[in-house]
């Protein structure tokens, strides 16, 4: 299930949540840090909502059974809510909703960040994390409308993907405390990763943070554990789901039909080349399509890691 959630995460263009993550979350299981021996389940649940134990087990599994649950609630009760405690990172959000989407539902999907690296707005102490956030409504036609941002102008995984490449960090992303940027990849962690939209990023990440984390009793805050450096105590990661039908206020071919003609008029409502604009989840979608018929193209980076992997678990098939 894990790989499954990474390998869809690459075919979105999600990479800094799909392959790359191979090999950290093997040294956090080599380690003893993430339990490979979980079975998640249930601990409080009414007919519209529910929380999952994860166990320490590892974060796809915990959150695609946790979509599947407020699917199913919500497919009674009209919307549902799951959230999940103990879990670990799971990946890219996005994926969550889009399962939601496929149901012909809308979903939305909070989670705590694995790192902190932001201070609260006017503070010095980065005791926040890119807390992600995403959001899906289904169509008639074409891709589900399907934001899927972090609360900060990059995530940790974007900028590690940038590191891999050697490429620099575009101004905007990181700045040392005196707010003078940083570009440099390797020196992201000597500063702080900046909000977006300023303050309005900033409360969206406390927000994020207290529903999928306080309300969980799952780690915020200062008790947050960085995973990329602690690979042994467990994160106590919380996320939270909602799935709405979509039929809830009107018949669903209504709404679908609605939601594929408002977004149609937006893609065709001008722009300076004369192209159709691009709505979120869209190139994702265009992405999926294409590598699934042409292949996964991966960096030399991501082949070497999984290579190193492969012979170190015995296995003797190898990328090129």
């Amino acid at each position: 299930m894990t790989a499954q959630r990474l390998t869809e995460a690459d075919l979105r263009g999600r990479s800094g949540h799909g392959l790359i993550r191979v090999s950290p979350y093997l040294e956090r299981i080599r380690a003893g840090g993430i339990n490979t021996r979980a079975e998640p389940r249930i601990t409080r649940e009414t007919a519209a909502s529910a929380q999952i134990d994860a166990e320490n087990g590892l974060g796809q599994v915990a959150m695609t059974m946790a979509t599947e649950l407020a699917v199913a609630k919500a497919a009674d009760a009209g919307i549902a809510v799951v959230g999940t405690v103990n879990s670990n990172h799971a990946g890219a959000a996005g994926l969550y909703p889009a399962m939601a989407a496929r149901h012909g539902m809308a979903g939305v999907y909070l989670a705590v960040a694995n790192a902190n690296g932001m201070p609260p707005w006017g503070g010095n102490s980065p005791v926040l994390g890119p807390n992600p956030i995403s959001i899906a409504v289904p169509a008639e036609h074409g891709p589900p409308f399907l934001l899927d941002i972090a609360t900060t102008a990059a995530s940790h995984g974007a900028i590690k993907v940038a590191r891999q490449a050697g490429r620099p960090l575009p101004v905007g992303w990181v700045a040392d405390r005196e707010g003078r940027p940083i570009t440099d990849p390797d020196h992201a962690d000597d500063g702080f990763l900046l909000p977006i939209g300023g303050y309005k990023g900033s409360g969206l990440t406390v927000a994020a943070g207290l529903l999928a984390g306080v309300l969980n009793g799952a780690a915020f805050g200062h008790e947050v554990v960085d995973h990329r450096v602690d690979k042994v105590t467990p994160t106590n990661t919380g996320q939270l789901f909602i799935a709405l039908r979509a039929d809830v206020f009107r018949p669903l071919e209504a709404v679908l039909g609605d939601v594929t003609r408002h977004l149609r008029l937006l893609r065709e409502s001008g722009s300076p080349s004369g192209d159709p604009l691009r709505l979120p989840g869209d190139h994702a979608a265009r992405l999926e399509h294409e590598y699934s018929r042409d292949g996964l193209p991966i960096s030399p980076a991501v082949r070497d890691a999984l290579n190193a992997e492969a012979a170190r678990a015995g296995i003797p098939r190898r990328l090129q």
